[in-house]
């Protein structure tokens, strides 16, 4: 019997357990790569909030600090989005992975595959698997409601099952994880692994702001929400008087909020008014109002405030649900370490020991 935590993500993509860092933006810098990295997860770096140059970077610091392979996540409407997919292939020798939500169609995928670079979008709903799948993506990552930042309102209890249904294509569990516990209950639903986000950004690797881990630290579930004010899609953000600003805020403040986010990313980014526009009116075409996806496309700089900057008076801070439960601040290796001892002792609970006499992949 193969070991249970040796699944076909592991072996696609080269790391040495089921676990997937996840591409938070300002969140997946090198620093929780190399981390995550090294202590046997798949770390993503978020390079959908990067200019090409930043990309370059980040794609570098990440090589200098690990040998294990990694992932890129970007959006096909960023600004720069074909520089940074150039970039991504100059290093497919270690960039083992790529992940997206809207954006890459079949070609872009298929320069993926021809690099020999895996495609592992996020989806949140059955119909976007289908069709991620029907583009001819290698794996797919299913986040159920309970996941932060854009959410749905189906469960992973249930979307990970009619999924996995619907698809040929391995799945990977999202929302909702954060201990060894989750991820033995994903291997029992089919899923081939996890992908954690919250958790992640809670380790002490995470360039995120002492202040800020705090304010993450002290919310409890009641203190998370989901809105739809910051672009008309619901989200899933700690309570801050930032976010209490927006929640109470008109059409008008909406507006001027939309604003203001797209000053601080010209300022941020060197983008043009036009660049931002354009990158506005590519996310339209899969539905949704101007000022919608503008708000979209500059809500990374209210992130910015809480995570890079440390003003959570000013800021918002996506999070899953359960981040509610999260207390403490381990190193990736001391969270990865644990999480895979309790996934054994679950499934051993549950099967007896010999499922476990395989030894995990080095």
């Amino acid at each position: 019997m193969n070991a249970p935590l040796r699944t076909v993500m592991v072996e696609r993509l080269g790391c040495r357990y089921p676990i997937i860092q996840t591409a938070m933006g300002w969140v997946a810098e090198p620093s929780l790569v190399i981390g995550s990295s090294n202590a046997g997860a798949f770390g993503f770096l978020g390079a959908a909030v990067m200019t090409p140059d930043e990309a370059r970077e980040k794609i570098l610091a990440v090589r200098r600090g690990t040998d294990r392979p990694f992932g890129v996540n970007f959006h096909s409407f960023q600004p720069g989005a074909e520089q940074i997919v150039d970039l991504i292939l100059a290093n497919s020798e270690q960039v083992r992975a790529v992940s997206f939500g809207r954006g890459p169609n079949a070609k872009m995928i298929a320069r993926f595959k021809d690099a020999g670079i895996l495609c592992v979008p996020t989806v949140g709903a059955v119909k976007h698997a289908v069709k991620m799948a029907q583009l001819g993506v290698d794996m797919i990552t299913v986040q159920g409601g309970e996941g932060g930042g854009h959410t749905g309102s189906v469960p992973t209890t249930v979307l990970l099952p009619q999924v996995l249904d619907a698809v040929d294509v391995p799945v990977i569990a999202a929302g909702g994880f954060g201990d060894g516990r989750g991820l033995a209950a994903a291997l029992a639903y089919g899923a081939v692994g996890i992908a954690m986000g919250t958790r992640f950004l809670l380790t002490r690797e995470s360039p995120v702001p002492q202040s800020t881990k705090a304010g993450y630290l002290g919310a409890g579930t009641d203190d998370i929400l989901v809105t739809t004010k910051l672009d008309g899609i619901p989200q899933r953000m700690v309570r801050t008087p930032m976010m209490d600003r927006i929640e109470r805020s008109g059409p008008l403040g909406r507006w001027l909020r939309a604003y203001e986010a797209g000053m601080l990313m010209k300022r941020r980014t060197g983008a043009s008014w036009g660049d931002l526009l354009r990158s506005a009116r590519e996310m339209t075409k899969d539905g949704g109002s101007l000022r919608q996806s503008l708000m979209a496309a500059t809500m990374p700089m209210l992130i910015q405030r809480a995570v890079v900057d440390g003003d959570i008076e000013n800021g918002v801070m996506a999070t899953g649900v359960v981040g509610g439960r999260i207390t403490e601040v381990p190193s990736c290796q001391e969270l990865v370490d644990r999480i895979v001892a309790e996934a054994r002792d679950r499934i051993s609970a549950l099967t007896g020991p010999q499922a476990l006499s395989t030894p995990h992949a080095a």
